[in-house]
């Protein structure tokens, strides 16, 4: 069998169940599970510890594992991304008193205050900056003010918390992170059941971001139509009853269905229509 890590609590285990309910595979009923065997799937799910997984599948236990693209560069594990999933982003920057730095070309000499010693530790080293980092497990806003360091460096989202600490954000983006799909290192991925999971996925993730749209129109207006509705090859053009009619269907970007919709309505396409996609393989 597939044997697969999932996150088991936090903001990356709701998503990675869903997604994974929607690729067609059994999930566990109750958040005590650890372990469930998917048997119609030969998939074994394992449920973990997000910051553990790359560190499980790193070591060959485990052949493929969901966490977030920050767990696994911080863990320094010898896994890689195969795979991006458009859940659970983030964005890593550094933040301190106004008038303290202006970037990372600013912090040599300084201590910098983080749960993600591992990622911020590369980012320096990267940038040729020799500082100190210290690990907190949280709130390291307030690792400023008692002293602790003099920058500190978390996700960003909205920046609130971090005006309301009185702190700015300084420099660009450390990183921009998601999850992903993870393997060890130089593993084969040729390996027929993982390839299945992917498409599986990929196949989720592509129905999340189309929708089907079907409509008729003349003729003449074909090529403008199909314009707008390129598809991914090619939309499915038949005939209709009513001579100089034909109906048309293609999919297309769901975030601009409605303007497309309009455009179609203006050049004389009626009987749009949308639907949602609930699977597919491209």
């Amino acid at each position: 069998m597939l044997r697969i890590a999932v996150p088991n609590k936090g903001s990356l285990s709701g998503p990675a169940a869903e997604m994974l309910h929607e690729a067609g595979y059994q999930q566990r009923r109750e958040s005590k599970e650890l372990r469930i065997v998917d048997p119609e799937n030969e998939v074994e799910f394992f449920y973990l510890r997000p910051r553990d997984i790359a560190i499980y599948v790193s070591s060959g236990r485990l052949d493929i594992g969901i966490t977030g693209r920050d767990l696994l560069i911080d863990s320094g594990a010898n896994a890689e991304e195969i795979l991006p999933l458009g859940f659970a982003r983030s964005t890593f920057r550094y933040a301190t008193k106004p008038g303290t730095a202006k970037g990372v070309e600013d912090l040599s000499g300084m201590t910098v205050a983080t749960s993600y010693e591992g990622i911020v530790a590369k980012h320096l080293a990267d940038n040729g900056i020799d500082a100190s980092v210290v690990h907190l497990d949280g709130a390291v806003e307030t690792a400023i003010e008692l002293g602790v360091a003099e920058v500190i460096a978390d996700v960003v989202e909205t920046g609130t918390s971090l005006r309301n600490a009185g702190l700015e954000v300084i420099g660009e983006p450390i990183m921009k992170s998601e999850a992903v799909v993870v393997r060890r290192t130089g593993e084969n991925g040729e390996e027929p059941k993982v390839q299945q999971f992917l498409r599986r996925l990929q196949g989720v993730l592509v129905a999340r971001t189309y929708v089907m749209m079907d409509y008729d129109c003349r003729v003449e207006q074909l090529e403008k139509a199909v314009a707008l509705t390129p598809g991914l090859e090619s939309p499915t053009v038949s005939p209709l009853h009513n001579e100089g009619w034909v109906a048309v269907r293609a999919m297309v970007p769901a975030k601009e269905a409605q303007r497309i919709m309009d455009d179609l309505y203006d050049i004389g396409a009626r009987a749009i229509l949308t639907t949602a996609i609930h699977a597919c393989r491209l």
